[in-house]
């Protein structure tokens, strides 16, 4: 074998060793996946309270350098997911990593995409749908409260992306804590309608945004208040038809009558 195959092999072969170390991080259910799954998990909350904290210190002179520094995080985990993923065309076809792409771009873009950082906060609905987060759940016992979570993360999301969007095209000129709490509170005053009158939006822009927020932010509210209040199900996905939630004592699949073998804990 000539040194050039030689050296191509070796290099196939370390990368296929590094996919491989990279999937059993990533999926993996051994107590060193964990902890490192529960550490990526921390390093994204703490990459989100980043974003939501975005317009208060944007201003401040090691912004930039905080900016590039969360950009070179989240680049590392798109490409470390990308490593570890079977299916590579999957994993970027699906929504949550256009979301990173976009996210990643106004952060290397921060002057230029300004307008648009408000929608960063989308990495909370992403992280939500992380399987590592709910994997860690699962071993607390937690599995259970799964969709009731969901809505809520859904509401959260929500609110802080009408905040930043508020902020943004009607707040700006008060720029800092003050024009990003009122912009906070407008929306929490929206979503609630619980009333208005000390600060609206100016304009047909202004009302049309309050219109869409209060559609949007009362049907969050009734879907958290379903997940909430409506008989618990379990989740376990089909394997036949691949729907996930199913009553806790179901034997057939509802939608297509598969037999299940859902597991129970035992009581």
């Amino acid at each position: 074998m000539k040194a050039a195959d030689k050296d191509r092999a070796r290099e196939l072969s370390a990368l296929a060793r590094l996919r491989d170390t990279l999937r059993k991080l990533y999926h993996g259910r051994t107590p060193a996946a964990f902890r490192f799954q529960l550490a990526a998990i921390i390093i994204d909350l703490a990459i989100i309270a980043f974003f939501i904290a975005t317009p208060v210190i944007q201003e401040s002179s090691s912004f930039l350098w905080l900016d590039y520094s969360v950009a070179a995080l989240v680049a590392a985990d798109m490409i470390a997911r990308l490593l570890a993923s079977n299916d590579m065309l999957r994993l970027l076809k699906q929504p949550a990593s256009w979301i990173d792409a976009f996210i990643l771009l106004t952060l290397l873009m921060p002057s230029a995409l300004a307008n648009l950082g408000f929608l960063r906060i989308l990495r909370l609905w992403s992280l939500s749908r992380s399987g590592a987060l709910w994997r860690y759940f699962e071993m607390r016992g937690l599995k259970k409260w799964r969709e009731a979570s969901h809505a809520v993360i859904n509401l959260l999301t929500f609110l802080f992306v009408v905040t930043g969007f508020v902020y943004t095209f009607f707040f700006r000129t008060g720029a800092g804590l003050e024009g990003y709490v009122d912009a906070l509170y407008f929306t929490v005053a929206t979503v609630t309608t619980t009333g208005f009158g000390d600060i609206v939006l100016p304009g047909i822009a202004g009302k049309l945004t309050a219109i869409v927020t209060m559609i949007i932010g009362i049907s969050l509210f009734v879907r958290l208040a379903q997940a909430l209040f409506r008989p618990a199900k379990v989740f376990f996905p089909c394997p036949q038809c691949g729907l996930q939630r199913h009553e806790p004592d179901a034997v057939h699949c509802k939608a297509c009558g598969h037999l299940l073998k859902i597991p129970d804990d035992g009581i």
